[in-house]
């Protein structure tokens, strides 16, 4: 189960794949954040949608709004995805604990060990203001993720 639109979301600090410590709560003086979860860097689904991300990069950072994609991958996986992808927004590792904040957002799957494929839009004042989920073999849609964010303005 998703985290109900309008729940406050639960507050995080996660390193960056260049080895920054990146705060939820700080993102928010700024700027609505967009936070995907996804299983599996390197993967066929996830490098398909984090590469589309890319190269709609403009659709989710904008005046009103940026992103971050979560993954319980280490750092080190991490930066050699986004490098290797040219991705240039966040990857954060929940890798320890493992899962610690993919589970506070329903996003986290004992079967796999892993992040499931989640989407939640966070408002600047902390809440929910769109959710979504896909099955782990299936892509997210990223226009309904863009049109959430352009909701916004």
């Amino acid at each position: 189960m998703t985290l109900a639109v309008g729940a406050q979301a639960p507050d995080f600090t996660l390193t960056d794949h260049m080895g920054n410590e990146v705060t939820l709560s700080s993102l928010l003086r700024e700027r609505a954040v967009l936070v995907v979860f996804y299983p599996f860097a390197f993967s066929g689904v996830c490098t398909g949608e984090l590469t589309g991300f890319r190269d709609r990069l403009g659709d989710f950072e904008t005046d009103s709004a940026t992103l971050v994609a979560i993954s319980c991958d280490p750092v080190f996986s991490l930066r050699a995805f986004a490098d290797r992808d040219a991705l240039f927004f966040p990857l954060l590792s929940d890798f320890w604990p493992h899962g610690e904040v993919s589970r506070a957002y329903d996003a986290f799957s004992d079967e796999i060990g892993a992040s499931t494929r989640r989407s939640y839009l966070i408002a600047r004042d902390g809440t929910i203001a769109w959710a979504a989920e896909t099955e782990l073999a299936v892509a997210r849609d990223l226009d309904a993720a863009a049109a959430a964010v352009a909701a916004l303005v």
